[in-house]
């Protein structure tokens, strides 16, 4: 039995599959891992691309989509045996020795539950940039809005080897490509269905965090993201979902009276939010940011149980308030 399951979920992106499954399947040792593409009901030709282009390649067909979160949770209940999970977004591509420098320090660290490479946008110019998803490694801020090392907000960062000297820990792993203890992954519950999609990996590594795991950045390996292949930047379903699950996010993960005091203070941000889409003319994002609390309001009442930790007082770099640093001091680098 191998070591690794790599996992691709793919939904209606035969293009994308055409595109980056080469370089996965190149690039991963074989002896390693298995990489398998775990299709969220698609209906476009993806089964048939996998079956005639791709047949070293394990297929999981689902019956429908089920959203990335539901969809992995399904696709990784066929893959207990595997030791270690890898969340590959379908529009990664793999360079060489991609793979090996994280599942060593993994093997190494027994402390350390998951773990992210480097992230960097494919481009076709070839520039060394961060991409947007994860860059450098994930955190939220003192009143849980995230940013990266080498991306705050809108502001990216290009790939100097600023963050290359450290295996540093951070409280959140991109699920562009996230590297799990399988065992761990199901003992924190998975991916929380309810999210659909978006923040639902800060969601879990908050939970591996508590389950006293670390998480960690491991700049030695690196992986190249298009970013935006579902639901571009900029998309008003995008916002609602990013909108609506960081409000969740904060109600599941904080204490009770921590977070009811933290999400009166949110109330006023994202009212600010609104204003500035508004300001911009962007009607849908204003639409988004106005429902997102309204639904959030339905949903929380689905989580009763919350922890005594607050992981935002542990974490440093979660002390910062990321909206003022950024908006008024001109804060853009980590």
């Amino acid at each position: 039995m191998k070591k690794v399951a790599v996992i691709i979920l793919n939904w209606n992106g035969a293009k994308l599959l055409r595109r980056y499954v080469p370089s996965v399947v190149q690039n991963t040792p074989n002896t390693l891992a298995d990489v398998i593409v775990a299709d969220n009901g698609s209906t476009d030709d993806s089964l048939a691309v996998l079956r005639d282009e791709f047949p070293m390649v394990r297929v999981i067909a689902l019956d429908k989509n089920y959203g990335f979160a539901e969809g992995y949770n399904r696709a990784i209940a066929q893959c207990t045996d595997y030791e270690y999970t890898v969340l590959l977004n379908s529009d990664v591509r793999t360079p060489e020795h991609w793979l090996d420098p994280i599942i060593d320090y993994l093997e190494a660290h027994p402390d350390v539950g998951a773990a992210q490479p480097k992230l960097l946008h494919d481009r076709e110019d070839g520039r060394e940039v961060f991409e947007y998803a994860g860059a450098a490694g994930g955190y939220l801020d003192c009143h849980g809005y995230p940013y990266c090392r080498g991306r705050i907000f809108e502001d990216i960062e290009d790939d100097n080897g600023q963050y290359d000297d450290i295996n540093p820990s951070i409280l959140w792993a991109s699920g562009a490509c996230l590297v799990v203890r399988t065992a761990l992954y199901l003992q924190a519950g998975g991916l929380d269905k309810d999210f659909f999609a978006h923040m639902e990996e800060i969601d879990l590594c908050w939970r591996i965090h508590l389950l006293g795991s670390d998480i960690r950045l491991v700049p030695q390996a690196r992986v190249y993201h298009l970013g935006g292949a579902s639901l571009p930047q900029g998309n008003p379903r995008k916002t609602y979902l990013n909108f609506r699950n960081n409000l969740l996010l904060l109600h599941k993960n904080l204490p009770a009276r921590e977070g009811k005091r933290l999400l009166i203070i949110r109330r006023l941000y994202d009212t600010l939010a609104f204003f500035m889409a508004l300001a911009k003319l962007h009607g849908g994002d204003a639409k988004a940011i106005i429902r997102a609390p309204r639904d959030y309001r339905k949903m929380r009442r689905n989580y009763t149980q919350h922890p005594t930790r607050n992981l935002l007082n542990e974490l440093p770099e979660c002390h910062c308030n990321i909206v003022l640093d950024h908006y008024l001091h001109g804060r853009k680098i980590f």
